[in-house]
Order: C-alpha cells, then structure tokens, then sequence
C-alpha cells in the first residue's frame, strides 16, 4: 500500500512507504499551503527545522517540480531552532538550508530569517524574540501565529531542541530559548512549546526503523503526559499532521 491515512484524536498521521516518498508528500504540502496562504492572506509564513527527514523535503523545493510553482516572493522563512555554530558549520540548520534550497530559489533576502550568528547564545535570543515579535506585530504577551511548522523527532523523542527532562519543556512565556543538548552536544536556541503550539498548521516528519518504537509509544500514551518532548506539541487551535514512511510506523496499530 503506498499511502494510508489515520485519524487519532487530536492529529492525523499520514503514512507513506518509503522516506522518498514521505519527502515527496512533505514538498507538496508545503507547496499548496504556501499557496493557499498566499492566496487568502497575501504571504506565508513557515518555520523549518533542521534532520535528515526535514531536508529531504528541502532538497525537493528547490527542484524544477516545486521551483516555479511556489510564489517565493511571499514566502517567509523562519527556524524552528538553530545550534550556536558558525553559519558554515556542517551543523548549522541555516548554513544546510541555504544549500539544500534556499540559494537555489528566488525567494528574496528580507524573506529569509535566519537566527542571528556571531553573538552570544543569550544575544542570539534575544534578537530573534525581538524579530519575531516585529514580524508578526505582536506585543510581550501574544505568541506568534505560524502558518505551517515542520518538525522532526530524535531517536528520544526530542523535538526542536526541546529535550526530555530539560525545564526548557516547563516555558509558557517566553518565545525562545537558549538550551544546551544533543549531539553535537552545544548550546542552542529554539522556539518553545507554546510557539510550537500556536501554529495554524503543524506537520512532523519522523522516518526509520531506529524511531519505531518510539513512535509507537508516543501516539499509545496520553499526548499532554509530557513524558516527550515531541507530545507536547498539541496546537490549540490548528491542525496537527504525523507524516511516517512504513519503518517508523512498523509498530503502529491501526
């Protein structure tokens, strides 16, 4: 079966056979949301994360199916979370956009909005905070309102760079955070869950066997336990969307 479709109680969780074709679905969703967005508001804006399933999807934009399809001039792009490297880090998120689509789409300079580099981790968040809040036009205690978000999930169910046990899972203020974790092991910046939560649409990508039992565990679970990172992203008001391809949904029942 290529394609399956579940809806639980509070998402839908999209399966497709192989990473390749997950990837493929990721583009296209990207694609008709920053259409339709465009289309009823005038501009999209979409915050992307960084993994090896979020960038497959960003290979594919910059290809011809989706290059002249997407109106870039009205798109806005925005990180989930950024490590504290240098732009041309191999680690970077930014530094792997840029190559994997960013530079290879017409999309214009003031639309791109990385996490400033060469300041402090506090300095960092605390000129994104100030970013997002002119961007979105938004005061001290209003959160902004993303489009779409794209997340991935860790082998231990981390996503952004929220990860378990860390009291960075505890925030309901602020818009960002310096955190320290992950591999590689440095500190990094990232939006919180209430950010995470607020988006009019949310989509996860999780791909592989190494992620199965995992996956199984946080759609058996109750959502808001906070034993996960990962099933604290709950969208109060929007849509939230699992994409799975077949060997990280292996343990799933239907």
């Amino acid at each position: 079966m290529a394609h399956k479709e579940i809806v639980a109680k509070r998402s839908k969780i999209i399966i497709k056979e192989t990473s390749e074709r997950l990837a493929i679905a990721a583009a296209d969703m990207f694609a008709d949301r920053a259409r339709t967005c465009i289309s009823e508001r005038g501009s999209f804006a979409v915050a992307i994360s960084g993994g090896s399933t979020p960038r497959a999807m960003n290979k594919l934009l910059a290809s011809e199916s989706y290059h002249d399809t997407i109106p870039w001039d009205k798109v806005h792009i925005f990180w989930v979370d950024e490590r504290c490297v240098p732009e041309d880090d191999t680690a970077s998120n930014y530094g792997n956009a840029k190559t994997d689509f960013i530079n290879r789409v017409p999309i214009p300079k003031n639309n791109v909005h990385p996490i400033p580099f060469n300041v402090s981790p506090e300095e960092r968040k605390r000129q994104y905070e100030h970013e997002l809040r002119e961007f979105f036009q938004i005061t001290k205690d209003i959160f902004p309102m993303f489009d779409m978000i794209f997340l991935g999930m860790g082998r231990d169910g981390h996503t952004a760079a929220l990860f378990p046990g860390q009291t960075s899972l505890l925030e309901n203020k602020q818009l960002i955070l310096v955190v320290k974790g992950g591999d590689p092991d440095v500190s990094r910046v990232t939006m919180t869950i209430p950010v995470l939560n607020n988006s009019r649409q949310t989509v996860i990508l999780v791909s592989g066997k190494e992620k199965a039992a995992v996956m199984q565990g946080v759609l058996s679970s109750q959502p808001d336990s906070g034993r996960l990172p990962v099933q604290m992203v709950q969208p109060q008001r929007g849509e939230l969307i699992w994409m799975l391809d077949r060997d990280a949904a292996l343990l799933i029942s239907e």
